[in-house]
């Protein structure tokens, strides 16, 4: 399939690990649309913005933490047909990056979005009885 015959959403995440051996998670409300989850601060790349931007900005909004960005640590994609949440066949193309908290303070700052709140949650933890996106699967299989 031509890529102009399909959407893309481009999408990056953080994966911060502290010195407890804990993983940063962030609580999806669902707001857009999905199913409420645990998912990685990040999210969608705006336009005229850079991946790397947008990873760090994601992060602060979700999680209130000021953050820097390691190495790329898994890239991943998935694809879905017309006709079920959207209109034109979709991708997704998300990339996944190593990040460390250099400022800031545990607290979700942004307003009517779909992330209510942030956890540091112990990566023996896994797998979480509660829903988690797969993103945070792929992270934590990677982290291993």
């Amino acid at each position: 399939m031509h890529f102009t015959e399909y959407d893309t959403r481009l999408a990056a995440y953080a994966v911060l690990v502290n010195e407890a051996d804990e993983i940063l998670l962030t609580w999806f409300n669902g707001g857009d649309g999905g199913r409420p989850s645990w998912s990685l601060p990040g999210g969608g790349v705006e336009y005229d913005e850079a991946v790397e931007d947008a990873v760090v900005r994601e992060a602060y909004e979700e999680t209130g933490y000021d953050v820097e960005l390691g190495q790329l640590l898994a890239i991943d994609h998935h694809t879905a047909p017309a006709g079920g949440p959207f209109a034109r066949p979709y991708r997704s193309q998300r990339l996944l990056f190593h990040a460390r908290v250099v400022g800031g303070r545990l607290g979700t700052t942004e307003v009517g979005g779909t992330t209510d709140f942030a956890r540091w949650v112990p990566l023996a933890d896994f797998p979480l009885r509660e829903r988690t996106a797969d993103i945070v699967e792929l992270a934590v299989r990677r982290l291993r």
